[in-house]
Parts: structure tokens; C-alpha cells; sequence
């Protein structure tokens, strides 16, 4: 299947359109100075597959309201603030082939941007009298505040175990996509069962996400050899996790040393990505990957057929297959 992300859009084109409209004008400030890093941020926007999912969601259980367009607001904003604060904890200066907001207006002003765009979100459910959006939208914080810290915990001692690993791309990843899905569907429906079944549904395919995300390191790049990036930052990711368990002593003890101590030398990254594939670790990862896959089509059971549970099906396959 190799559809693309036009195509998964069309039954929610129109709210799309009219979302990215408001949204626009929502980030606008008084503030010349934030105003243009608003413009900067609102022109360099991704691909905005969360407010996708939230109107897929919504357009799952009915027909979309006002309260649709806030919930795809807060979540893309949310979304923002973590990736410019992100930047600033990774170091980062390039976003999406860009300069980060702190590579141009260094770590004090991206910061303070990123506190900006939560009080933002904070006042937009506020006003809106959205308590429920708050409510979902705010756990979700918390959840990924605790998965990038537990995350950068970990790191310093490489002691990390499959399950603590799956706990921080749920918190850190998943968590803000089955949000979308969750609020998606409270602005159209108070049945609490069904605003979890959507979360869930999220979850599974913010998983599935992340490890696809993990995958691409391991995979050819441009320039005909893997990325390796995950490796330099000390990251754990599930292919190398599994490697870790599975070899032998000597063997883990090169590796962590390598992911420790010399993550910078192209030529002992190559090595540990060998080792990963040899160990069969990328194929563990993609089987673990397709089960999150099923879980979230097997959530979807219960709706009747029609475009937006098509759209939603695609959606489902396009994050495990998609090239970037």
C-alpha cells in the first residue's frame, strides 16, 4: 500500500482547510518579536497528522463542531511547545530540514516560546469552556514530561529493559497522538467508552509510530548508509534493546562501551548496526511493530464501514510505511 497523506485527507479536506485558517490567526501576538517566531513556526509546519487524527476521530462518531476545531488547535499547539522545548533539551538545531526556534533565538527565548504556546493551549480550552479537552489534554503533559525524564534517566546507565522502554515511547510518543484521538471524539460524544476506545486506538498506532521511527536508523539513507543517529544521541530503541538481550556478554559489553564511550566513530556505529541486524533485532522490532499495527485495526472493528474509517485504516498503514 503506498498511499498518500492527500489521499488519506479527503473526507476531512474541508475541515482541514477551515482549521488551518483559524489556527493561523490563532498563534498571531501583540508581540513583534513573538509574532515572527509565531509566522516562522506556523510556516514550517509539518505534515499535522494530530489534528488529522483529531478530525478522523471526531468525523468517527459524528459530524464535527466548534469544539473539533479547539481540540485540533490544542493538540497542535501542544505539539509545538514539546518539539521547541525538545530542541532545547536535545541540542537540537535543525527541525524538519530548518533551524530550530533556539538555533535562530537561542535557549532563553525557545523556552519561553514553549511556555508561551502551553499557556496559550491553556487559555484556548478556558475560554472555550472545554474542561474536558483540558482534563485529557493535560494528563497527556504530564505523561510526556515523565517519558523525556525517565528517558534521559536511563540513558546514563544503558540499563534500560523492554518494558521500561515501551513505558517512555507510550508516555513520550504515544501519548499525545491517542490524545488527539481521544479529544477528536469528546467533541462530539460524552459516551466515555467510546472517548477510550478512540485513546486506545492512538496509542496503539503512536507505538507503532515510534517504532517505525526507531527502524529508520537502522535503515539506508540517502547516501546508501544507515543513520545510525539514535546511536550517537544514546539512545535505547527496541531493535538494540533486543540485540543487547540476546548476545553474548562480550559481545553487549562492546556495545554499550561503543554507545557510551565512542558514539561519534562512524566506523564503530556500522559496527553496532551490524550487530543489530545479525542479532535479528530489526526484525523483532518490525514483528513487535506489525502487532501494534493489528491492535489498533482490531479497535476499529466495532465502527461500520465507511470513508473515515477507511481514511483511518490508511492512516494506520501509512505510519508504518511511510519513508520519512
Amino acid at each position: 500500500m503506498s498511499l498518500s497523506l492527500e489521499e488519506i485527507k479527503k473526507p476531512i479536506t474541508a475541515e482541514l482547510d477551515s482549521f488551518e485558517e483559524k489556527f493561523r490567526e490563532s498563534m498571531r501576538s501583540n508581540t513583534p518579536l513573538l509574532d515572527r517566531i509565531m509566522h516562522y513556526i506556523v510556516s514550517r509546519k509539518g505534515k499535522q497528522m494530530r489534528p488529522m487524527f483529531v478530525f478522523l476521530a471526531a468525523k468517527l462518531h459524528g459530524e464535527t463542531t466548534d469544539a473539533t476545531y479547539v481540540a485540533a488547535s490544542l493538540v497542535e499547539i501542544l505539539h509545538t511547545a514539546t518539539l521547541v522545548h525538545d530542541d532545547v533539551v536535545d541540542d537540537s538545531y535543525l527541525r524538519r530540514g530548518f533551524f530550530s526556534i533556539n538555533a535562530l533565538w537561542k535557549n532563553k527565548i525557545a523556552v519561553l516560546v514553549g511556555d508561551y504556546l502551553l499557556a496559550k493551549g491553556l487559555l484556548l480550552s478556558v475560554e472555550n469552556n472545554q474542561f474536558r479537552l483540558l482534563q485529557i489534554l493535560s494528563n497527556t503533559i504530564r505523561e510526556m514530561s515523565e517519558g523525556e525524564l525517565l528517558q534521559l534517566e536511563k540513558a546514563r546507565r544503558l540499563d534500560i529493559e523492554e518494558s521500561i522502554y515501551f513505558e517512555i515511547i507510550q508516555k513520550k510518543t504515544a501519548s499525545l497522538i491517542a490524545s488527539a484521538c481521544a479529544c477528536g471524539t469528546a467533541t462530539v460524544t460524552n459516551d466515555e467508552t467510546l472517548i477510550e476506545n478512540a485513546r486506545l486506538l492512538g496509542e496503539k498506532i503512536g507505538i507503532a509510530f515510534q517504532i517505525k521511527d526507531d527502524l529508520f536508523d537502522y535503515e539506508e539513507a540517502e547516501i546508501g548508509k544507515p543513520r545510525g543517529i539514535d546511536i550517537k544521541e544514546r539512545k535505547m530503541t527496541l531493535p538494540l534493546i533486543y540485540t543487547l538481550n540476546q548476545t553474548n556478554k562480550s559481545t553487549r559489553k562492546t556495545i554499550i562501551n561503543i554507545v557510551k564511550n565512542e558514539n561519534t566513530k562512524a566506523e564503530k556505529v556500522r559496527w553496532v548496526i551490524e550487530q543489530v541486524k545479525q542479532a535479528g533485532g530489526l526484525d523483532y522490532a518490525r514483528n513487535k511493530m506489525l502487532e501494534y499495527r493489528d491492535e489498533a485495526l482490531s479497535l476499529l472493528q466495532i465502527y461500520s464501514e465507511g470513508a473515515v474509517k477507511t481514511a483511518i485504516t490508511n492512516m494506520i498503514h501509512f505510519t508504518i510505511e511511510r519513508k520519512v
